[in-house]
Parts: C-alpha cells; structure tokens; sequence
C-alpha cells in the first residue's frame, strides 16, 4: 500500500544580504503531484528553491516549510535530503576527483542507512546501469568524473539519474530544462514522468511552456515579486506562453517584475 505524502510552504520570507527576496509563499503539495512555478526573471523562484534545500547564503526570516509534518528549516541540508527531499540544480557543478558511481554509491548508502534498509551492491549496480541507459546516456559516464567535462545537456541528464536511484519524496528541478535541445528535453522529462506516481511528488521551475507539455502538470503557479500571485491548471501556462508575464506584472506587481 502506498504512503501519501505532504509537503507545505507556509508564509515564507526570505532575504539575501538584507535584500528580501521571497515575500510570503504558501504552497501545499501532495505525493502523487506535480506542480510548476512559473515566472518572470528576478520573481523568487530559484530562491525558494535554494532555501527550501537549506542554501547557507539564504536566511528565512518567516515561515515554516513542512515535509510529513516535519519542519526542515531546523534541520541540516544533508537531513533534509534523508527525509526525502531531492534538488535538481539549474547548473549543475563539476566535482573533480569524485566519478559517478563513486558519488551515487555514497549517496543511495547514506540514504538507505537512514530508512534502517540494507544497501546491496549488487542492486546498486543494476539499477545505475539501467537508469543510465534509460536517459540515453553511454554506460561509461559512470566511470567519469561527476559532470567535468559534460555538456549542459549531460549534466541535466545526471541529475535527473541521482533523482531516479535515491527516488526522493519530493523533488524541485530548477530550470531543469535550461539550454536542452528537444531530444534532452524528452529525455530529462521521461525521467521524470518514470518517478511519477502515488509516492512521489514534484515542483518544476521553469520559463517555458515547452517541458510542461510533456508532464502535464496537475497544478500551475505563477511567481512575482516574491509570492505566488495566481495558479490554474496548464492552460494558464499556456497563456503565459501566448501573452508573456507583462500581463501579470501589471495585475499583481503594478508592472514590476
């Protein structure tokens, strides 16, 4: 029997420098869900995503984000990550020395030590194997340095595998479709339509329209100015992709961004 899960932005505000960035964001999510925020550049949106993985460069200043009923703005970004939340960043950074089985093995243990489960090579191999070739992705990579030398396309394609081994609860891909042909595009949206299910829950950053033809969204948010100012279903981010953002910062934000 699966297990429904929540997770809950309520009121938060939060600064950089002293510069206030995210100005009250509500949101709810269920496993089972895939949300987008949409918005123009400058509204928050990379911001809330950088907080909610705890970004030390970041001080929330208001509010409670909640995970099974669990606020993890007091915890650590590494328990974060343990309870079952999962970051796709919008440029991936090169770790040299560090291949990517090595990476992934530490990451997947780690994770399976904090649910009390046993982890097993075996297993491990198996499904970093098959994960890679699903994204079609040459099974060398594995053996590669994590992301030096990679192309944008290939970095976002990582990502995506490190989010199909640990299977997070919740998952925020920031601008995962930034720089990608149409063929990466299909292929980073596959992966995430392959997690998809009464377990798993999304929040997907993006510009553009195009990804979200191929995840259909069950909800659709629009960030301006730090908040959250109107949602819909995808044809608002059909509309978004028809009319732009002028339309919203002059309904909600007096014509700023």
């Amino acid at each position: 029997m699966s297990q429904t899960h929540e997770f809950v932005i309520e009121d938060l505000y939060a600064n950089i420098d002293g510069k206030p960035i995210l100005q009250g964001i509500s949101l709810r999510m269920k496993s089972g869900e895939v949300h987008a925020l949409m918005g123009p550049n400058g509204s928050g949106k990379s911001t809330l995503a950088n907080v909610i993985m705890g970004h030390p460069l970041y001080q929330v200043t208001q509010g409670k984000v909640l995970l099974d009923g669990v606020n993890i703005l007091e915890l650590a970004t590494d328990k974060r990550a343990k309870l079952g939340l999962f970051l796709a960043f919008q440029y991936p950074v090169e770790i040299p020395g560090v291949t990517v089985a090595k990476f992934m093995k530490r990451a997947v243990e780690a994770k399976i030590a904090a649910e009390g489960g046993k982890f097993l090579v075996s297993g491990f191999v198996k499904e970093l194997k098959e994960s890679v070739q699903f994204l079609g992705m040459d099974p060398q990579f594995v053996n590669r340095h994590l992301n030096e030398g990679f192309s944008g396309g290939e970095k976002k394609r990582m990502e995506i595998v490190q989010m199909l081994m640990l299977k997070p609860k919740f998952a925020v891909l920031d601008e995962a479709d930034s720089g990608l042909d149409i063929d990466a595009l299909k292929v980073v949206s596959d992966g995430l339509n392959k997690l998809r299910g009464p377990e798993f829950g999304s929040l997907v950053i993006t510009h553009y329209q195009r990804i979200l033809n191929y995840i259909n969204p069950d909800f659709v948010h629009v960030m301006c100015n730090g908040r959250i100012v109107t949602s819909g279903g995808q044809e608002l981010s059909r509309e978004l992709e028809e009319k732009g953002y002028d339309w919203v910062k002059e309904k909600f934000a007096g014509g700023k961004s």
